[in-house]
């Protein structure tokens, strides 16, 4: 057996004696005595953290896009009209900036979970992104709206600032904390699971293919 693995079971194995004894769990006290001596905070340069990042997204099979603060309307055109999407969704607050001319951008905010279906996806920006997952984490706020926006339509295209990427999961929660009651989503690549005869299936659980326009100015990348 794995060392790992039985730490683990014997932590498991601990914590249901404890509970059996006492007929309660503090769990007040044995929280406070977990060891924390996992990595907490970045140490890559921006552009090391944007470039992980990048690379996390090839690896998901997720289609990967830069462009200026000023180019993003045109690089939103270039990936719609390359993936043949024109009636979009998207969600209140979302940069008048980012749309360009050209395609059909709906409020999606009221539309129900069955009208989602029959648009060709769906434009969001997100709260934070992390480079270490290649995760992109959404919450129910402007730009991003409900979060059946991004979990129903077939195709997702989510603009990340370089800003917003951290490098570790626990930067992200340390990040999260103000809006910590907001619905909230972490988003790995394209949705796809193997849970069925171990047969690799896209779109189960949200879009079966996402684009990320990373949006950075070269000259205040470091």
């Amino acid at each position: 057996m794995e060392p790992a693995r039985q730490a683990i079971l014997e932590r498991i194995r601990s914590a249901h004696a404890l509970r059996s004894a006492t007929g309660r769990h503090d769990s007040g006290a044995s929280y406070d005595a977990i060891s924390r001596a996992y990595q907490r905070a970045g140490s890559l340069q921006n552009t090391e953290r944007v470039e992980l990042f990048e690379h996390r997204l090839k690896e998901y099979d997720a289609g990967v896009h830069s462009a200026s603060t000023e180019k993003i309307a045109d690089a939103v055109k270039e990936i719609l009209a390359n993936r043949g999407r024109r009636n979009m969704v998207a969600p209140s607050g979302l940069p008048a900036a980012w749309l360009p001319e050209g395609f059909t951008f709906t409020l999606g905010d009221g539309i129900t979970a069955n009208d989602l279906d029959h648009f060709d996806g769906v434009l969001t920006g997100c709260t934070l992104a992390i480079a270490l997952t290649g995760s992109i984490v959404l919450q129910s706020g402007a730009g991003q709206g409900p979060r059946r926006l991004s979990l129903i339509p077939d195709y997702h295209l989510c603009v990340v600032l370089a800003e917003q990427i951290v490098e570790t999961v626990s930067e992200a929660f340390d990040r999260l904390g103000p809006t910590a009651t907001l619905p909230t989503t972490f988003i790995s690549g394209p949705s796809a699971t193997a849970d069925i005869e171990m047969t690799r299936i896209k779109g189960v659980h949200g879009p079966r293919f996402l684009d990320v326009l990373i949006v950075q100015d070269k000259n205040r990348i470091g």
